[in-house]
């Protein structure tokens, strides 16, 4: 089995050693941190996956100890500038509040970057971490949750003993969508796939399934983007140069607006014939024409409330319920027949 170490190309970090012996990365810190705690066969795994890696603990591996430092870990896809404002000045307004510092960690699309994340956020000190981002693995995300360092998820449902997460309900915003449609007699409906938010495209597709369902029909419009495509635009483009639909559902701005560009490109009226919905719209759907209908979140709310439960964790309150639901507004616009 080839090994982190023998990869040129990686360099080689305790997230490398936690996998490698099987554990997490609080315990491989516990056996650096020279910790009594650790069981002796679990430390020999850790000793053993340090020698073959050839890993040099160092002071960023010491960053695990639990010392308050007053910094929270923000991480984001680059991806997600667009919606970031008025979240961030929500997080910023409370943390001056409470005196935290916010420090922002950025990931790119496609990229496996936990490695750089982890070392990068234990080198913060970070007492706590808030996660804006759907783009993680399973695994991944089972890596950042054995940190032990209390985390909110932002914008996605998701929680665990060291979680939280606070998020607006997109399964119920588009089943509400869906049904309307199908009550008057709409169902050729369709919904574009979204590589970059996958979480939050699951909880579309089961919105839209659930109303199907309940009306007794097969949901069958889920279109997916092949690994090929260079963009979604591209795709889009030939694809509506065949198909033709009655509604088009999207999550992000700029896949509404590939479908907005894409229809008009190929003779079709938009919304007589077509209409079209960003489920989280932004000033980009406001800025073209048609203006593109959407459903309005409390980005301010989220960054604020985020921080407010982040504090409460840090304290030590006890926090029942880990999940955190805020309100959404449908916004009908051009896209859409009113």
């Amino acid at each position: 089995m080839k090994t982190i170490a023998k990869d040129s190309k990686k360099r080689v970090t305790i997230y490398s050693v936690a996998r490698e012996a099987g554990v997490s990365l609080a315990t491989v810190s516990r056996v650096i941190n020279d910790s009594d705690v650790v069981k002796e066969d679990t430390k020999r795994k850790v000793q053993e996956a340090i020698i073959k890696l050839g890993y040099k603990p160092n002071a960023v591996a010491q960053g695990l100890a639990l010392k308050k430092s007053t910094n929270i870990a923000l991480i984001i896809p680059d991806s997600s500038f667009t919606y970031i404002g008025k979240v961030f000045n929500g997080l910023l307004d409370v943390a001056k509040i409470y005196k935290y510092n916010i420090i922002l960690h950025t990931t790119s699309s496609g990229v496996n970057e936990m490695n750089e994340i982890v070392d990068n956020v234990i080198k913060s000190h970070a007492d706590g971490i808030i996660l804006y981002n759907d783009y993680f693995t399973p695994e991944e995300l089972e890596i950042l949750n054995s940190f032990e360092i209390p985390m909110v998820y932002l914008d996605v449902r998701a929680s665990s003993k060291q979680s939280c997460c606070v998020y607006v309900d997109y399964q119920q915003a588009v089943y509400e969508l869906t049904m309307r449609y199908l009550q008057k007699g709409i169902d050729d409906i369709v919904v574009i796939d979204d590589k970059k938010n996958p979480i939050n495209v699951k909880q579309i597709l089961a919105g839209v399934q659930q109303a199907f369902e309940e009306k007794g029909k097969k949901f069958e419009g889920f279109i997916p983007i092949p690994e090929y495509a260079h963009s979604s635009y591209d795709f889009l483009t030939k694809y509506f140069k065949k198909n033709r639909h009655k509604l088009v559902i999207t999550y992000r701005d700029s896949q509404a607006l590939a479908v907005l560009n894409t229809c008009t490109e190929n003779g079709i009226n938009i919304p007589e014939e077509t209409e079209v919905v960003c489920i989280k719209g932004s000033r980009y759907t406001d800025m073209v024409r048609p203006q593109i209908s959407s459903f309005d979140v409390p980005a301010y709310d989220l960054g604020s409330l985020a921080m407010r439960i982040l504090t409460k964790m840090l304290n030590g309150d006890d926090i029942q319920d880990r999940e955190f639901r805020l309100n959404y507004v449908f916004k009908e616009k051009g896209s859409t027949k009113r």
